[in-house]
């Protein structure tokens, strides 16, 4: 025993030197308020009370602290992705470590209940529409690109998904899913993001500009543009692996004679179709139609109809393939947008609406119930 325990002291006198190193470093370094690398915010310093230390809310809060404060959290949250992918490991965070080195996220399967309030909205929107309305769900890589998940990987079938959706909305559908299988050989998801690119956007646009009776332009018309070669998106912020290449941004569109207003306050006010300087933040995907916001409206100087689309981030790089088909698009994203839908039907006459989701979005997205508002 005393053998043992002599062995055992260099052990855990290193162990306590690196708890006091970490220590000492945590007092001496600024914390961080925001990850660029997990793209979220840090846990601050929780105040103290005695409330709070005896129902234990102090001790969590201040636990995840020091979680989120470590010194040097980045480089340790690496060495962590790369010690458990030489054990083997596949999976973190509900990140698929996939070959080609791709990140694609889990897909859990939908609460039926939830699917069902969304049909009920949908329905709701069909009937106080007046004009044809259309359902455009996009599969994510999960799906598309199954042959790179690792063996035995855990993820719900967005096919059998689709097609039960498909089957009880009782409005006209678009049949992306296979527009997106017929080119899975090529770079129509980003390895690191849980969008498709420009190039997926584009034939998910020419599925539904079938589905809606337009003739799509072909391929050869556009001159692609690459705006950037170093984009990390959501799911390698989730994942915690640090060793992938990042990914390229491309432009389709142009952006001429093309007014965009954003509602980001009551009043709006002009943007442009592609916000060059989101390229210089970690969200480089909101370049496209400046990101987030509760409605935009577009006039394309085309000749053409009305179209509102309601949404998700998906469509903010697919939307503009539809310049050439209507001259007014609007596009209202119900998780900002609190007015009434059929009020803002009612108050613009469109020509047809397309409710263009990703399928994980319009499973687990409560905001999607406010299509029947």
């Amino acid at each position: 025993m005393k053998n043992t325990n002599r062995s055992s002291l260099p052990l855990i006198l290193c162990f306590c030197l690196f708890l006091l190193l970490g220590l000492a470093l945590h007092l001496f370094l600024p914390d961080r308020s925001f990850s660029e690398n997990e793209n979220r915010y840090l846990t601050k310093m929780p105040r103290f009370t005695v409330k709070g230390l005896v129902n234990g809310s102090f001790t969590e809060d201040f636990e995840d602290y020091i979680t989120d404060q470590f010194p040097f959290r980045d480089r340790w949250l690496d060495l962590k992705s790369r010690t458990e992918r030489l054990l083997g490991k596949t999976e973190n965070n509900d990140v698929f470590l996939c070959s080609g080195d791709t990140l694609i996220s889990r897909v859990a399967d939908p609460d039926p209940l939830q699917v069902d309030t969304a049909l009920e909205a949908l329905q709701t929107l069909r009937d106080n529409a007046g004009v044809p309305v259309y359902l455009a769900l996009i599969p994510t890589a999960a799906d598309i690109w199954s042959d790179r998940l690792p063996d035995y990987a855990n993820t719900a079938d967005q096919a059998a998904i689709i097609e039960d959706i498909y089957s009880r909305c009782g409005v006209n559908t678009v049949d992306i899913r296979s527009s997106l299988l017929a080119h899975r050989d090529q770079d129509i998801f980003y390895r690191t993001d849980h969008h498709w690119t420009t190039l997926g956007a584009y034939y998910g646009y020419q599925a539904t500009a079938k589905a809606m009776g337009l003739n799509p332009v072909t391929a050869d018309f556009f001159t692609p543009e690459t705006v950037s070669t170093d984009f990390y998106g959501t799911v390698y912020s989730s994942s915690g692996v640090r060793w992938v290449k990042p990914d390229s941004i491309q432009i389709f569109v142009p952006e001429a004679d093309v007014s965009l207003i954003r509602y980001d306050s009551a009043q709006g006010s002009s943007a442009p179709v592609y916000d060059r300087s989101k390229l210089e933040t970690k969200d480089k995907y909101s370049m496209f139609l400046g990101g987030n916001t509760s409605r935009l409206v577009l006039n394309t100087g085309t000749s053409g109809g009305k179209l509102l689309v309601i949404r998700d981030s998906y469509s903010d790089c697919e939307i503009p393939f539809f310049f050439w088909h209507f001259s007014e698009i609007h596009m209202l994203d119900l998780r900002y947008f609190r007015q009434s839908v059929s009020d803002y039907l009612a108050e613009n006459q469109f020509d047809a609406v397309l409710v263009n989701y990703g399928l994980t979005d319009f499973i687990t997205d409560t905001s999607v119930s406010l299509l029947g508002n």
